[in-house]
């Protein structure tokens, strides 16, 4: 079996990834690379090695990352233009308290470094793709509807921004940690979440059918990120919208809506900013639907079934899309699919072209692994056939 398997070596060297992007069909223009688990520095680490041979080798502009994608603008402003400090972007620029890793920090320094002394045209950008969507719930649409607002009425006749301010009210009004599990506190259906949301949609329409002059007296990038706004608006209010249904399929919707939202950023990331190397949790990054069966939850079990981020991002862009989930062998029974590349392999870290691992893995069938209460999800051996690769590790090392 080792003979099949191409070996990068420990620690994983982002040249590796040249050689499976060759056995592709066409280049990708996103091209995904996964983590079984969050928290873990070494997946980041080895994100940080693969982005900086993307970008030294094979052209790549941009990166995106599982972070709320209003806050990374703070990110990339510093990374292009040197605006601010870097402690204060690590502390306001990232959600998910992902600011704190080293790991990042590490990334968005290098990427500064790199553009420091390059033309605008040549500077390497960052994106978060995720939605304003911390653990403790949605937030405001202001920030969005502010930006979004700002921007026509500097060149069109818009209402008021008074009136948007009347009908969000109160930002706490959306920010109530407990309507993440009581959706009887949400506002998202309210009589003003519902006018938000309808004046949310004109706002976006007018940013489109006016797109020939609004480009023409700003930039294709002002313009890009007036939609990054609005694409953010409408779907915070679609959330919360969400947030407020009393059915048992309302934690599923939430899902597909927040996968729905990340999709949505990276599609309109690709034409500008790409190629792209995008960063997130396997599971948001797989071609397969997404399926989650939940025990207690509010008394009672459910299924729950949606698509993710990846999946919606693969069927637009066909072949345009690649993706590479990452997976540890360590502690993993030996009738697992991790298991038996743990048997395998020698001790480091090894990037196996997906289709190779299949040919290999002729007559054997892996067992599946269920088990997530440490927050580990194990590649379903059933779906690595749509991967595009897997990044494999042995052992997690040591923390530094």
């Amino acid at each position: 079996m080792d003979s099949a398997i191409p070996d990068s070596g420990w620690p994983f060297e982002g040249a590796a990834i040249t050689k499976l992007l060759r056995s592709f069909p066409a280049p990708p223009r996103l091209l995904a690379l996964g983590e079984p688990t969050h928290g873990e520095e070494v997946f980041l680490r080895q994100r940080n090695e693969v982005f900086r041979h993307l970008v030294e080798h094979e052209g790549h502009r941009s990166i995106a990352i599982e972070s709320d994608c209003l806050a990374a603008l703070v990110v990339d402003a510093y990374v292009t233009e040197g605006a601010g400090t870097l402690d204060d972007v690590m502390r306001r620029g990232f959600s998910h308290g992902l600011g704190g890793s080293a790991a990042n920090r590490e990334l968005v320094s290098w990427m500064r470094e790199h553009n420091r002394h390059r033309p605008a045209a040549e500077r390497i950008r960052f994106f978060g793709f995720d939605g304003p969507l911390e653990l403790a719930g949605p937030g405001s649409p202001r920030q969005a509807l502010a930006g979004l607002h700002g921007y026509l009425a500097a060149h069109l006749d818009v209402p008021p921004l008074d009136v948007i301010d009347r009908l969000l009210g109160a930002d706490s009004r959306w920010t109530d940690p407990d309507a993440t599990m009581d959706p009887t506190r949400s506002v998202g259906r309210s009589p003003e979440a519902v006018e938000l949301r309808l004046m949310a949609d004109d706002l976006v329409a007018l940013l489109m059918a006016e797109s020939p002059r609004l480009i023409a007296a700003t930039s294709r990038e002002a313009w890009w990120r007036a939609r990054l706004f609005g694409r953010t608006a409408t779907g915070l209010l679609r959330y919360h919208a969400g947030m407020a249904d009393t059915s048992p399929a309302r934690v599923g919707r939430l899902m597909g809506l927040r996968d729905t939202m990340m999709a949505d950023n990276l599609l309109a990331l690709a034409p500008l900013h790409g190629p792209a190397l995008v960063h997130a949790h396997n599971r948001h990054l797989q071609r397969d639907r997404s399926v989650w069966q939940t025990s207690g939850w509010q008394g009672g079990d459910l299924l729950l079934e949606w698509w993710s981020a990846g999946a919606i991002v693969a069927a637009q862009l066909g072949e345009e899309y690649a993706f590479i989930a990452s997976t540890v062998g360590a502690a993993a029974p030996p009738d697992t699919l991790e298991g038996v590349l743990h048997a395998a392999l020698p001790p480091g870290a090894h990037l196996i072209a997906s289709r190779r691992l299949a040919e290999a893995l002729k007559g054997v069938e892996p067992a599946a692994q269920s088990d997530t209460s440490s927050g580990y999800f194990a590649l379903d051996p059933g779906q690595a056939h749509t991967t595009d690769g897997i990044l494999f590790l042995r052992t997690i090392p040591p923390a530094e």
